[in-house]
C-alpha cells in the first residue's frame, strides 16, 4: 500500500508540471528518498504512466488513457443525473439514444419504481422503426442513411399497431417536423406510448425519450413538451457530456 502511495504522489507531481521535472526535483517535492524515487520513477516508465525525455518526466500513454477515461465517466454522471432529475420532477422515466456508425444505442435509461422503463422485449437495434427512440434518430438521417438502415433491419410487425412496411415507415418519417417530438402508441410493446424529442449533436442523430402507460397516455404531450423545454435550457451544458 505505501509503494501505491508513493507512485501516486509521484503521478500527481508530475502531473502538476506541464513541461516536465527531473527524478531530484520529483523527489523533493513529494518528501521522497532519491533512491526510492528512481525506483518508482523507472516502474512508472515501464508501465508506460511516465515517460522520460532527455532527463525530464512526463505523463505517459497509460495515465493520459486513465484521465480520458475519468472525464468519459463525469460525462456520463452527468448525463445520468440530468437524466435522474428529469425523472423526478417530471414523474416519467427518460432515455437517451444516439444513432452511431449506422446503429440505434440506447446510452442511458433513468428509470424508478414509480416510473418503470419499458421492458426491452425485441431487440431496440432491430425494431427502431416500431419505437419512438428509432424513429426519432432515423427521422434525423438523410434519405440514403434511412434506406441503408432499413435494408438491414427491415421493417416487421411486432404488435398490431406498428407500420407495416419500409415506404410507409419512410413516408412517415418524411412528414416529420424538424424539432417536433415523434410520437408512438402501443407500436412497440402493447400498453404503452412513447414520445422522444431529437437532439443536436453536431452532426451524430440523438434523442432524449420518455415513456407512460396508454391509461396516461393524456400525459405524453405536456410531458415531452416540458422536457424539450428543459433540454432547451441545458443543451449548451449537456452537449459536451452527451457526446459519450
Amino acid at each position: 500500500m505505501g509503494s501505491v502511495q508513493r507512485a501516486m504522489r509521484l503521478l500527481e507531481t508530475v502531473a502538476a508540471h506541464a513541461y516536465g521535472a527531473p527524478a531530484k526535483q520529483l523527489a523533493r517535492e513529494t518528501g521522497l528518498a532519491l533512491p526510492t524515487a528512481y525506483h518508482l520513477l523507472r516502474t512508472l516508465v515501464h508501465e508506460g504512466y511516465l515517460r522520460r525525455e532527455k532527463g525530464l518526466f512526463f505523463l505517459g500513454d497509460a495515465a493520459e488513457r486513465l484521465g480520458r477515461s475519468g472525464a468519459q465517466q463525469k460525462r456520463r454522471s452527468t448525463v445520468a443525473d440530468t437524466l435522474a432529475h428529469w425523472r423526478d420532477s417530471i414523474g416519467v422515466p427518460v432515455y437517451y439514444a444516439m444513432y452511431r456508425d449506422g446503429e440505434i444505442e440506447v446510452m442511458c435509461v433513468s428509470a424508478s419504481r414509480q416510473a418503470p422503463a419499458v421492458e426491452e422485449w425485441a431487440d431496440f437495434r432491430e425494431t427502431g422503426h416500431a419505437h419512438a427512440i428509432g424513429q426519432c434518430l432515423l427521422s434525423q438521417l438523410d434519405e440514403d442513411a434511412r434506406r441503408d438502415h432499413l435494408a438491414r433491419y427491415p421493417v416487421r410487425p411486432i404488435t398490431p399497431y406498428t407500420v407495416r412496411d419500409n415506404d410507409a415507415l419512410l413516408r412517415r418519417l418524411a412528414r416529420t417536423r424538424r424539432m417536433e417530438p415523434v410520437v408512438e402508441r402501443q407500436e412497440y410493446a402493447v400498453g404503452t406510448v412513447c414520445a422522444a424529442v431529437p437532439i443536436t449533436v453536431g452532426t451524430t442523430a440523438a434523442t432524449m425519450a420518455i415513456s407512460l402507460p396508454v391509461h396516461h397516455a393524456d400525459r405524453l404531450m405536456p410531458a415531452a413538451q416540458r422536457m424539450q423545454t428543459e433540454i432547451g435550457r441545458h443543451l449548451g451544458s449537456l452537449t459536451l457530456s452527451i457526446s459519450i
